[in-house]
C-alpha cells in the first residue's frame, strides 16, 4: 500500500515538474535561445517616412491614451489602469535611456509587441493587449519604435503596479500566458480582397477591438483576437455590443458610407458613439486615413453579415401600471424636450444626430441596459471631431433622479414606440450607481 501511494506521489510530482518545465519554456524559451523573431524585412521607407508612418500607427492604435497620465508629458507613462485584480500603471514610451525606450532595439520592441516580454525577458501584464499587438507586422513595429525614439525624452520612473498577490508575479503571469496567450501574427485570407484583409489587420491588431468587444473570463482573459461577440467591460461598466449581430449594432444593414462616417466623426444619420467608444473615435479613429476607415468598415460589415441567424420575434415586456405612469411622467419632464414626445429625436441641418431617436434605437433595446443607465446617471458627449466639431450633450441625472425614477423612465423608452426591450429594475440601477461611486 505504501509503495502504491509512493508511486502515485512520484507520478504527480513528475506531472507537476513537466508542467513547470512546459510553462518556463513556453514563456522564455525563445528568449533564452535568442529566437524572438525572424530577421526583419528591409524597410521600404526612408527614416523620415518611417517616423511619419509610426506616428500614424500610434495615433490610430490610441497608444497615447493609455501611456499618458493627466498633467504629465505625453507617452511618459504612469496612467493607472484599473483591473479586477488591482491597478496597473502604464510604462514610459519616450526615449529616456534609463526609464524609457532609449536603449531599446527594434528586436526588443518587437519582443514586447509580439511576445509580451520586456527588454531582458520580463513578462508584461496583459493590461497591455499583447495578444493584439502580436498581430502587428515587423515593419509596422519598427516604424512605431522609430517614431517613439524621435520624441523628446522624459525621465519618469515607472510606478509599481498595485496588483493583488500573486497576480502580478512572474510565475503567475507565466501560467496565465500559457493558458490564454499565443502570438497570432497576421495572415491574409486568400478568399477575401486586399481591402478586407487590411481592415482585418487593423481591427485585430492596432485597433484591438476585441479587447472591449469580447467577453472576459474570471481570470481576465478575453477571447481570440477575432472574437467580436460583445461583453461587459470590467471596471468601466459599459457593455460593448456584439459586432457580429445586426440586432445590436446595425452593421450588416447600414450602408458602408454611414459606417465610415460613424467611425470617423462619432455621429451618423442613425447612430452616435458614447462612453468608451466615443474616446476611441476622439483619440484614434478620426485620424485614420479614408482608405483604412473604408477597409475597417468593409471588414466589420462582412463579419456582421457572416453570422446572422434568424431570431424569434421579441415580445413586448409587460410593465406594471405604476411603473408605466412613473416612467411617462419622468420622460415628459426630463427627456421629451430633446428626444421628442414619441422618441423621434432631432437631426441637424447637415443630417447628423443632435439628439438621437429612441424609437427603434438598437442601443435602447439591448438585452443589457448598462449603457442606458450609465448615460442617464452620468451623461456624456459624442466625441468632438473634425467632421462633427460641436456635438450635443446629455446632462447627468445622478443627483436629480433616484434609482426608481431612472428604472421607470428607461423601462418606458424600452417598451414604447415599437421598442421591445425588457424592464429595467431599481436594483440594476443601484448596482451600476454603486460601482461608479468613489
Amino acid at each position: 500500500m505504501k509503495t502504491s501511494t509512493s508511486r502515485i506521489g512520484q507520478s504527480l510530482l513528475g506531472i507537476l515538474l513537466a508542467l513547470v518545465i512546459y510553462v518556463v519554456v513556453d514563456n522564455w524559451g525563445s528568449h533564452w535561445l535568442g529566437r524572438t523573431s525572424a530577421p526583419p524585412p528591409a524597410s521600404t521607407l526612408d527614416k523620415a517616412a518611417q517616423i511619419e508612418r509610426g506616428q500614424y500607427l500610434a495615433r490610430v492604435g490610441n497608444c497615447i491614451a493609455c501611456h499618458s497620465a493627466k498633467g504629465a508629458p505625453p507617452l511618459a507613462g504612469g496612467r493607472r489602469i484599473d483591473t479586477p485584480f488591482g491597478g496597473v500603471f502604464s510604462s514610459n514610451l519616450t526615449p529616456d535611456p534609463e526609464t524609457g525606450l532609449g536603449r531599446w532595439t527594434p528586436d526588443d520592441f518587437w519582443q514586447a509587441l509580439h511576445h509580451g516580454r520586456s527588454k531582458g525577458g520580463r513578462l508584461l501584464v496583459p493590461a497591455f493587449p499583447y495578444n493584439h499587438t502580436s498581430v502587428i507586422s515587423r515593419e509596422d513595429s519598427d516604424a512605431l519604435l522609430a517614431w517613439l525614439q524621435s520624441l523628446p525624452a522624459v525621465r519618469q520612473a515607472p510606478t509599481p503596479h498595485t496588483l493583488m498577490w500573486p497576480v502580478g508575479t512572474q510565475p503567475a503571469l507565466a501560467v496565465w500566458r500559457s493558458l490564454f496567450f499565443k502570438p497570432t501574427p497576421f495572415v491574409a485570407e486568400a478568399g477575401h480582397s486586399a481591402e478586407w484583409n487590411r481592415g482585418a489587420y487593423l481591427v485585430l491588431g492596432l485597433g484591438h477591438c476585441a479587447a472591449c468587444h469580447s467577453p472576459r473570463n474570471a481570470l481576465g482573459a478575453s477571447g481570440p483576437v477575432n472574437d467580436l461577440s460583445g461583453g461587459l467591460m470590467p471596471m468601466v461598466n459599459w457593455y460593448a455590443p456584439d459586432l457580429t449581430k445586426d440586432k445590436e449594432t446595425g452593421l450588416a444593414s447600414t450602408p458602408l458610407a454611414e459606417i465610415v462616417r460613424l467611425l470617423q466623426t462619432g455621429s451618423a444619420a442613425q447612430a452616435q458613439t458614447s462612453g468608451p467608444m466615443a474616446e476611441v473615435v476622439q483619440h484614434g479613429l478620426q485620424y485614420m486615413s479614408p482608405s483604412d476607415l473604408q477597409a475597417v468598415a468593409v471588414y466589420l460589415k462582412s463579419r456582421a453579415q457572416a453570422v446572422q441567424a434568424p431570431e424569434a420575434p421579441a415580445r413586448r415586456a409587460a410593465v406594471s401600471p405604476r411603473m408605466a405612469e412613473m416612467g411617462l411622467k419622468t420622460y415628459e419632464r426630463h427627456c421629451a424636450q430633446c428626444h421628442g414626445d414619441k422618441g423621434e429625436g432631432v437631426h441637424t441641418a447637415t443630417g447628423q444626430v443632435a439628439y438621437p431617436a429612441l424609437a427603434g434605437n438598437r442601443a435602447v433595446q439591448l438585452k443589457d441596459p448598462t449603457n442606458l443607465v450609465q448615460m442617464v446617471l452620468y451623461g456624456g458627449y459624442s466625441p468632438a471631431t473634425a467632421g462633427h466639431p460641436q456635438p450635443f450633450g446629455m446632462p447627468p441625472f445622478v443627483l436629480e433622479l433616484d434609482d426608481r425614477d431612472i428604472a421607470a423612465v428607461l423601462t418606458h423608452l424600452r417598451t414604447q414606440w415599437g421598442n421591445t426591450g425588457g424592464e429595467v429594475t431599481p436594483l440594476q440601477v443601484n448596482r451600476i450607481r454603486a460601482s461608479q461611486d468613489p
